[in-house]
């Protein structure tokens, strides 16, 4: 089937740009191919005056340009090498206006085409550099210096009361002026945009890493969402969720223990504490929500759903991730006592129910969850022993088909909610937890 020519085109085009180029390459291969164009056109025209002028033999000089030229351009969509494509189109640049000027004759025969071949250095000092020009720009000076010794010896006769050989020298003496000030100028100017491009490109990089620690820091004090939200608008963030789990991870008398440690030690003891906390709720894909003092605070549901199949009686993953997580930091804490000269004992309490949450401030801003689940894991994780697990009933109904528990046992005046039904949390059951259970079905392929 017959393809048109803006088909043509297109395959031309993905020939010469590829998708790996950056913006500046794009646009230097782009400007290369427009100006190699431009210069067939040119070619083309002088042919054509050298025809009905009858000068034959400086008429093969623009033919053998095209052919070249031409030849060249095919190359570069076979093998896509820029880099011999624009030497060579370069030495075009430079050396055929030299070989036509010489094939007509003198400076004033010719009219000066020799000036043509200024765009050459000057081409490459714009897309590569005024380093990499000035060999092409002494290569012109050579040639241009030569031009004027042949015009001085090969030259006779008077014009308008100067010799020719004189003519021949004002002639090199103007080209030659008139190029070092245009590439010095233009060689000045391309210095001058790479410098304020280099301290933009470098302005541009030390604001990015700013971006990235401010991003950071706000990824450690908010959920992403809530993050993505509080940038693109200011009007006060607050959701309500029908149900979530949270719980609350509290580190038993550690408060008197504290007392008889130094400053330092109780700060890098919680933060190493802490950092293992974020580390396994990071795990079971829950939301860490803030510490209080010696105490932790998680919450399941305020986000993306977690991935695995539906169990407990609604259906709700992270329940049984956090009843995961809160065993995963018992385990941690039972083994940082037996290998910490401070015993850290740890009670945890759990609750599920519906919960507001929201940013609270303007400049130290936290996220937040308010509401009775909040307060009923607040309350059950001061009523637990040490290295206990507390739940209440709708999470124990949730995950009961997952873990071990005791129970039910009565929490007689709670403060704030009066008596309150409980489940100790014991272990893992038979059924894995979701983290634990989706790991494993990935690793047989299911």
């Amino acid at each position: 089937m017959a393809q048109g020519p803006l088909s043509i085109l297109s395959r031309l085009s993905e020939r010469v740009i590829s998708e790996k180029d950056t913006e500046r390459d794009r646009l230097n291969k782009t400007l290369t191919i427009f100006a190699c164009g431009l210069m067939g056109f040119g070619a083309m025209l002088w042919l054509v005056i050298y025809k009905m002028m009858g000068i034959r033999f400086s008429a093969s000089v623009p033919v053998s340009y095209l052919a070249v030229s031409a030849a060249s351009l095919g190359i570069y969509l076979w093998n896509r090498n820029f880099g011999v494509f624009r030497f060579i189109q370069t030495s075009l640049f430079l050396f055929v206006p030299f070989v036509m000027q010489w094939s007509i004759g003198s400076y004033v025969s010719s009219s000066g085409v020799m000036l043509w071949a200024l765009l050459a250095p000057l081409g490459v000092m714009i897309f590569q550099g005024p380093r990499e020009s000035m060999p092409w720009f002494f290569a012109y000076m050579v040639m241009t210096g030569i031009s004027g010794f042949f015009d001085y010896y090969l030259t006779e006769g008077v014009q308008e009361g100067v010799t020719m050989q004189s003519v021949a020298v004002f002639f090199s003496l103007n080209f030659a002026a008139v190029s070092s000030i245009v590439f010095l100028l233009l060689s000045y100017f391309v210095r001058k945009r790479d410098e304020l491009q280099a301290r933009v490109d470098e302005q541009h990089r030390l604001l990015k890493i700013e971006q990235d620690k401010s991003e950071r820091l706000l990824l450690n004090i908010l959920p992403g969402p809530i993050a993505a939200r509080l940038k693109e608008s200011h009007t006060t963030i607050a959701d309500g969720f029908a149900d979530v789990t949270v719980m609350f991870a509290d580190i038993i008398d550690f408060t008197r223990l504290s007392g008889d440690m130094p400053p330092k030690f109780v700060v890098a003891l919680l933060n190493d504490v802490f950092s293992i906390f974020d580390n396994l709720a990071e795990k079971h894909g829950l939301e860490k929500i803030k510490t209080i003092g010696d105490a932790y605070m998680v919450a399941g549901g305020l986000m993306e759903p977690l991935e695995g199949p539906v169990r407990g009686e609604t259906g709700r993953d992270y329940s049984a991730a956090i009843c995961a997580l809160a065993l995963d930091m018992r385990d941690y804490a039972e083994t940082v006592a037996t290998t910490h000269p401070v015993p850290l004992r740890v009670h945890v309490g759990i609750g599920t129910g519906p919960v507001v949450a929201g940013v609270i401030g303007t400049k130290k801003f936290i996220y937040d969850l308010w509401g009775d689940t909040v307060n009923i894991a607040a309350r059950i994780t001061e009523e637990a022993g040490a290295d206990m697990i507390l739940v209440d009933v709708t999470t124990y109904r949730r995950v009961r088909h997952l873990f071990k528990f005791d129970g039910p046992r009565t929490l007689s005046n709670v403060k704030g909610k009066g008596d309150v039904t409980v489940y100790r949390l014991l272990g893992r059951g038979a059924e894995q937890p979701p983290a634990d259970r989706a790991a494993g079905e990935k690793s047989t392929g299911r």
